[in-house]
This record gives structure tokens, C-alpha cells and sequence, in this order.
């Protein structure tokens, strides 16, 4: 359990450099695959010995080998957490399809919190594609708390249920925002929730089924007014006009949400087993 955890946070810390990659490029629409990892200020290629994950930022004081720019704090923040994500997902669950699943979707949370709080974007290629991986990971995990499996629960084909679950999920919750959306602008004749809030939902509700989901809406929403709030009282800014990233807010929801409910109701379950 032990080795297993350690080398799932180790390959947690390389998918979390490789999401630092995805957040600088995929908003600017930049491949990820080519050039290499290059310094936005001086556009050298970094070496692969200044690219090892945590160890490399702290071995170079923060800054650039070549030109002393100074690397944002973002990286190691998110490297450590993809590997805190991957280590607790495998600690408390074991090698199985249900560790790989929760460290699937802490992954792409991550990425998704910090894309939005930098640049204001949710990049289709983790919302959407996200939200397919969600829902054929409900295949082989079950999603928690789902409608139709509850239902229809003497029925053979519970994997089939639990697609359908995971389905039904995304389409509530996306419909609930995209309302939102629309209600917002009509009231306020401009755009208070982007389409990628809309996706984000879908993606959390192929995941987490309805229950989990909806939660993770309630408690990103209190978070993004408390918050929200907060900030532009103390900076002085319009609240009527700042962009708030309330894909963040959600994508920290989400992440409490699924921990509890995915890893920790799990774990207890496996533990009465």
C-alpha cells in the first residue's frame, strides 16, 4: 500500500508539471507537445535537469538558470498537489479503478482551478474531454448517489445505469448553470457565467452523479460570494464588473466534494467490508 501510494504521488508530480505546461499554453493556443519547455521571458529550452518537478524550483531559487525570471509559484503549487491528490487517491483506495478515477479527476480540477484564476479560460480539452472520461469511467466506477441505478436497482446492467447516471448528471448540472447563465443576462443584459462554467458543470456531474455534483455547485457558488465579495471589498473593485473566476470556486467544491464522497465514504466502506 505504502510503495504503491509513493510512486502514484511520484507520477502525480510529473502529470502536475505536465498540467503547468497545459495551463500556460492551452489559453494562449500553444501546442503541449512542441517546442519543449521553454522560459516565457527568454524563450530558452529549458534542460531536463531544471525540469524535475518540485526539486528543480527549489534547487534554483524560483528563478530562471539563464536569465533570472522569476518562475511563478504556480508550478510547484501544482505539482505538489497532483502528487498529494495521487497519493491520497491510492493510499486510501488501493491500486484500483476507483484510486485512478479520483486522481483522473483531481488532475484535471487542478488544471481547470488554475486556468481560470491566471487567465479567466476552462479549456475544452479538460472540460469536455473531461466530461467523456467521466462518464466512461462510470462504466467500470459506479458514479455515487446516481437516480436511475437507485431505481432501477434489481437490474442486471448496472454498468449501463451508471453511464446513464453519469450522463443524467452532466445534463442537470450543465442545464442548472446554463439557466443561471441565461437568467443572469437577462437581468443584468450582460454575461455573468461563461460557456466553459457551463462544461466545467458537466464534467463534475459525469463524475460525481447528481448528489455529489450538485453539492459541489451549492458549495462553489458560497464559496464565489464570500469570496468574491471579500476580495473586491478589500481591493476596492467593482463587484458589479470584476470577472469573477468562478470556475475556481468550483473546481475547489468539486475537489472537497469528490474527496469525501469518492475516497473517504469509500475507504470507510472498504474498511466494513
Amino acid at each position: 500500500m505504502i510503495l504503491a501510494s509513493v510512486v502514484a504521488a511520484l507520477f502525480g508530480l510529473l502529470i502536475g508539471s505536465f498540467l503547468n505546461v497545459c495551463i500556460y499554453r492551452m489559453p494562449r493556443d500553444l501546442s503541449v507537445v512542441r517546442p519543449r519547455s521553454f522560459c516565457p521571458e527568454c524563450n530558452q529550452t529549458i534542460a531536463w535537469f531544471d525540469n524535475i518537478p518540485l526539486l528543480s524550483y527549489v534547487m534554483l531559487g524560483g528563478r530562471c538558470r539563464r536569465c533570472g525570471y522569476r518562475i511563478p509559484v504556480r508550478y510547484p503549487v501544482v505539482e505538489l498537489l497532483t502528487g498529494a491528490m495521487f497519493f491520497c487517491a491510492f493510499w486510501f483506495l488501493g491500486t484500483t479503478l476507483a484510486a485512478a478515477k479520483f486522481a483522473a479527476f483531481g488532475a484535471i480540477m487542478i488544471a481547470l482551478v488554475f486556468s481560470d484564476l491566471e487567465e479567466r479560460i476552462l479549456p475544452d480539452e479538460f472540460t469536455l474531454g473531461g466530461t467523456a472520461l467521466g462518464v466512461i469511467s462510470a462504466a467500470f466506477v459506479p458514479v455515487s448517489g446516481g437516480i436511475l441505478l437507485f431505481i432501477l436497482f434489481s437490474s442486471k446492467n448496472h454498468w449501463l445505469i451508471s453511464v446513464c447516471d453519469s450522463l443524467l448528471a452532466a445534463a442537470i448540472c450543465s442545464g442548472a448553470l446554463w439557466a443561471v447563465r441565461g437568467l443572469y443576462e437577462k437581468v443584468r443584459h450582460r454575461e455573468g457565467l461563461g460557456l466553459g462554467d457551463v462544461k466545467m458543470g458537466a464534467m463534475i456531474g459525469a463524475f460525481l452523479g447528481i448528489q455529489g455534483a450538485l453539492l459541489a455547485l451549492l458549495v462553489g457558488s458560497l464559496l464565489g460570494v464570500i469570496i468574491g465579495l471579500g476580495y473586491t471589498w478589500f481591493t476596492d473593485k467593482d463587484a458589479s464588473t470584476y470577472e469573477l473566476p468562478f470556475g475556481s470556486f468550483l473546481g475547489v467544491a468539486a475537489l472537497g466534494v469528490g474527496f469525501f464522497s469518492e475516497v473517504i465514504f469509500n475507504w470507510y466502506g472498504r474498511l466494513g467490508a
